[in-house]
């Protein structure tokens, strides 16, 4: 009888700290390694240096511009420029008017009597917490192509009923102020209301300015060399304005508050604004804007915190080598089957090799835009360009938002050149694949279809972590990569990114398993 021998089984498991041994031995290469560390050192001065470039030149057609752009109640950048007539209101009450008719006219050449109504020509009544810029509001208005809508706090807007006003059919529109909420009404007859939305407008001062108000954006027209806008002012008539609620008594006063920001390209010396009695009521001529300032053509003399990172392009290419290189240098110097023997199991390699490499890369992102976004403003600020605030959220998602684009890339050139076992030509993958297309679709090279279907279905998609501006509907502008808008929100591109990155590495995995058996 013969018996087989098996060999026992062992309950024993790994060692605990053995990932952890792992880590710190990837670290341990990476630092012992000149090259890498200077490059990572290097990638933080080309994104910085890259960046003042870019940003050197002072504004010589207008020194002054560099004056700090109106800021809204949420911190952002806006436009707050209209003709007023007004009176204070003292705690609650309301009022209400009926807007007969809304037109326009280009200001560029006096002579043109023709129609230059903006779509986004504003005439109605408004609530303001006082005459400054910036100083938070409600309103109810007739548009110039856009039906009736309740704006407030200068990125909230909700739709009315839709059509223009005329004298057959006037929009009866009506403000009504409960505390610090403010409710907005819409009639076609006066008679019969519906509402439109609610504000609440917290610290409501207890005497807010309160009247009837317009303002033109320029008007957007085709030119030799694309789209362009031209100022533009508006005319609204009142037929019957009525108040309710305690008044201060006072009588209407007419003011133009605030001058545009420059960034609407509404402002024109033809541009003045005015008020005349006309029965009950008024005709008011203003120009400007009460919006978010946003990119695009009319806001070239303003600077965004994205220009002062457009060097990352630049130091992304550094780190792509450097995270190419971690894994395709043991290949090229034989070294691979030590590493894979210090550790069988060899997912994990790759797992301790990209958490070195991506937070190198994370810290060198976020050092290069933590200095880059505050130095850069002031320095463009002192050359004569306004720049353009945003939240303080926004701000520290652009910043962090850089360390993780760095991050994905390096990790997604590390499972390519796994993959490859060829640095040069995983590098020139990665690079073709996601430099290349961001700065075609950036550079005005190809049209703007081509430049969004790119940085919607490439690797490039990361780059929108970067953006700061918002797009807003009642804003016109060319919402396009040339003008700083990316086709995917911020998250949603870096997404793209990290499915790229994840998708390779996950192959790069199975491959070594099997391939270096």
């Amino acid at each position: 009888m013969t018996s087989t021998l098996t060999p026992p089984r062992t309950t024993a498991r790994p060692a605990r700290g053995g990932f952890g041994r792992l880590l710190h031995a990837e670290w341990t290469k990476f630092r012992t390694v000149r090259g890498w560390v200077w490059s990572a050192v290097g990638a933080v001065l080309i994104i910085c240096l890259v960046g003042l470039l870019a940003t050197a030149a002072g504004n010589e057609s207008d020194p002054d511009g560099g004056s700090a752009l109106p800021v809204g109640p949420g911190g952002e950048a806006v436009n707050d420029s209209f003709y007023f007539v007004h009176q204070k209101l003292r705690g609650d009450g309301s009022i209400t008017v009926s807007v007969s008719s809304l037109a326009g006219a280009v200001t560029t050449d006096p002579d043109d009597s023709g129609s230059g109504l903006a779509p986004w020509a504003k005439a109605g009544v408004i609530v303001k917490d006082g005459l400054d810029q910036g100083s938070s509001y409600a309103a109810m208005m007739v548009t110039g192509s856009h039906g009736v809508r309740m704006q407030y706090d200068y990125t909230h807007d909700r739709a009315g009923m839709t059509g223009a006003a005329s004298r057959e059919a006037p929009r009866w529109l009506r403000l009504q102020r409960t505390g610090d909420t403010l409710t907005g009404y819409q009639s076609a007859d006066g008679a019969k209301w519906t509402e439109v939305g609610h504000a609440d407008l917290s610290g409501l001062s207890a005497t807010p300015e309160v009247g009837v108000f317009v303002t033109s954006p320029s008007v957007e027209e085709e030119t030799g060399t694309g789209t362009g806008f031209a100022p533009a002012v508006a005319t609204g008539t009142f037929d019957r304005v009525t108040l309710g609620g305690r008044w201060t008594g006072g009588s209407w006063r007419s003011d133009q508050v605030g001058r545009d920001a420059g960034t609407s390209a509404s402002y024109s010396q033809d541009a003045k604004g005015g008020a005349t009695p006309s029965g009950d009521g008024f005709a008011v001529t203003g120009a400007g804007d009460i919006a978010p300032v946003v990119g695009g053509p009319a806001t070239s003399g303003v600077r965004t915190i994205e220009n002062f990172l457009v060097g990352t392009f630049a130091g992304l290419i550094i780190m792509v080598v450097v995270g190419a290189g971690c894994v395709t240098v043991e290949y090229r110097r034989g070294m691979i089957g030590l590493t894979l023997a210090a550790s069988p199991r060899r997912g994990r390699v790759l797992v301790a090799k990209g958490l070195v490499v991506g937070s190198v890369a994370l810290a060198v992102g976020v050092v290069s835009a933590a200095v880059m976004v505050p130095f850069g403003g002031r320095r463009s600020e002192a050359n004569g360009f306004p720049v353009l605030t945003v939240p303080t959220a926004t701000e520290l998602r652009v910043i962090v938002g850089t360390g993780l684009l760095l991050a994905a890339a390096s990790v997604f050139a590390l499972a390519v050149g796994a993959l490859l076992r060829r640095s040069a030509v995983a590098v020139t993958m990665v690079v073709v694949g996601m430099v290349l297309p961001y700065l075609l679709a950036t550079a005005s090279v190809l049209p703007d279809g081509a430049s969004q279907w790119l940085l919607r279905v490439t690797p490039a998609a990361g780059f929108a972590i970067q953006q700061s501006i918002e797009r807003y509907d009642q804003v016109v502008t060319v919402y396009a990569p040339s003008s700083g808008y990316f086709p995917l929100a911020p998250w949603a591109g870096l997404a793209v990114l990290g499915a790229y990155a994840a998708v390779s590495f996950a192959a790069a995995v199975v491959l070594l398993r099997r391939r270096d058996a």
